[in-house]
């Protein structure tokens, strides 16, 4: 695990970083979060029932939204972290600087706490590169108080090692027991990288197999609660996306029980399956 000794037993309890403040270990996730109100519930309601981290990015289109709810929760900024992440189409060094401040004036936040490489995806090597150090200025300018890659794998975070010596904070990946690449977390535990899920709950596509169903019903769970558990047993930071209040809390209740090393092993086995993401960072030169 990534600086983890055990499990949080908490919502609001934190992982470290790197660098920043500590990263709340579970979050709700906005990634086809319908734009207006269905955004802004979704955030209201995670953030009343106790969530202090909000995952959004620019092409989810519901920054402005999200930023809206974090003010109306009456919460002080210090306490709820928020990521938002840049689109493969503004790499580059100028270009990453001018997102991430567009990004910022639509969250109306004044700093962004973790700030994301959406995609490898760039019209070169040289372009990630130079995204990377719009990062690092960001950073020292104090607009994001972390900066991190998503969708990197071990080659892309060995070609950002081999340019710079800041070390993401964060990684954030598909990752379920169906995506689940040992070797990428044992080389970003190694590194102090902290892997973060998206898609926890592979989009809903994969809680009817059974051994997700026979983990779920010796514990009196849900499927979805055993998947975000199986990621903290990990030492992943889990951000499963609903814009339902029920789910919302469901995905949450994950802290008064634990698997066993062998459900977690079972589980673990689930992989090789197929991906939910339209993208395979594999494949991205």
């Amino acid at each position: 695990m990534t600086g983890a000794t055990s499990p949080p037993s908490r919502l609001s309890a934190r992982f470290p970083l790197n660098h920043g403040s500590g990263i709340p270990c579970v979050g709700l996730g906005v990634f086809q979060s319908e734009a207006g109100p269905t955004t802004r519930h979704a955030v209201a309601w995670a953030l009343e029932d106790g969530y202090r981290h909000i995952d959004t990015a620019a092409m989810y289109g519901n920054e402005a939204d999200v930023g809206e709810s974090v003010r109306a929760s009456g919460l002080d900024r210090d306490e709820v972290f928020v990521t938002t992440k840049l689109w493969h189409t503004d790499h580059g060094f100028e270009n990453a600087q001018a997102a991430c401040r567009q990004s910022l004036a639509r969250l109306g936040l004044g700093y962004i706490d973790l700030y994301l490489i959406h995609w490898p995806r760039a019209k070169s090597p040289d372009d990630r590169i130079a995204s990377w150090r719009a990062l690092e200025k960001l950073r020292a300018e104090g607009l994001c108080r972390a900066i991190g890659v998503s969708n990197y794998t071990v080659r892309h975070l060995e070609e950002l090692r081999a340019h710079s010596d800041v070390v993401p904070a964060v990684d954030q990946v598909e990752l379920h027991p169906f995506v689940f690449d040992p070797e990428l977390l044992a080389y970003a535990d190694g590194r102090g990288i902290r892997l973060e899920a998206w898609s926890p709950l592979t989009r809903g596509r994969h809680l009817d197999h059974p051994t997700i169903q026979g983990i779920a019903r010796a514990h009196d769970r849900t499927p979805a609660q055993v998947l975000v558990r199986w990621g903290l047993e990990h030492g992943v930071v889990e951000i499963p996306k609903s814009v339902h209040r029920e789910r919302i809390r469901e995905n949450a209740a994950v802290f008064d029980f634990a698997l066993s090393a062998d459900e977690v092993r079972a589980l673990d086995a689930l992989r090789g399956g197929p991906r939910v993401g339209l993208w395979n960072p594999v494949d991205i030169p």
